[in-house]
């Protein structure tokens, strides 16, 4: 397998969870500051121009960070990544998408990319102040998500990625507290060796 990431990007979730995997993977930074994903070599890979993108060993590409996240976690069984039952596989799959749909592209997205929200530039603020609501609004879903419980479908799966990418931007990027579910799982997820060994891989420890 093939992981096209960008250090620290929302595709840190998924790089995390091929460590949990131990699979041979190969991993290849797209630098989007400079706008490789919008180059020729990418572009053929993944038209949409975004990360992360997952070439499997068929040669075939998956896209999206929940497709991604849903595919590896029933591929490789045994790394303990799907829950068990369709319930809890629909809660994985809710929490997955609450992240990756509305805390980061409604919530961080304006705080990022204001311009791609108001083209007045008078307007930024007021476009990065909403994103914050939206984002400190998730944190409180989530953080009620975990009230008794270490991990968000009950045992560790691939949702916990995907909220630990977006702790990650809320706490180490903008030095911003997580409230106290949401602080503790973020500090278990830091915890796992997994996490190490990717914080490391893309050097941001």
């Amino acid at each position: 397998m093939k992981l096209f990431y960008a250090p620290g990007a929302c595709s840190i979730g998924i790089h995390v969870m091929l460590e949990e995997i131990g699979a041979p993977y190969e991993a290849v930074a797209v630098n989007l500051r400079e706008g490789a994903q919008f180059q020729p070599g990418f572009v053929a890979v993944n038209p949409k121009s975004k990360v992360p993108t997952l070439e499997r060993d068929d040669g075939s590409v998956l896209t999206e960070y929940p497709a991604i996240a849903f595919w590896l976690a029933s591929r490789f069984p045994s790394a303990g990544l799907m829950p068990s039952g369709t319930d809890a596989q629909a809660r994985a799959l809710e929490a997955t998408d609450y992240c990756v749909a509305t805390m980061h592209m409604q919530g961080f997205s304006r705080m990022f990319r204001p311009a791609n929200f108001a083209p007045t530039e008078a307007d930024h603020e007021a476009v990065k102040a909403r994103g914050e609501e939206i984002f400190q609004k998730g944190l409180g879903v989530m953080d009620k998500a975990l009230e008794g419980r270490e991990w968000i479908a009950g045992t560790y799966s691939f949702a916990d990625s995907a909220l630990f990418y977006v702790s990650f931007w809320w706490s180490a990027r903008l030095n911003k507290p997580l409230p106290a579910n949401v602080a503790a799982h973020y500090a278990r997820m830091n915890a796992r060796p997994a996490v190490q060994r990717t914080m490391k891989a893309e050097g941001l420890s």
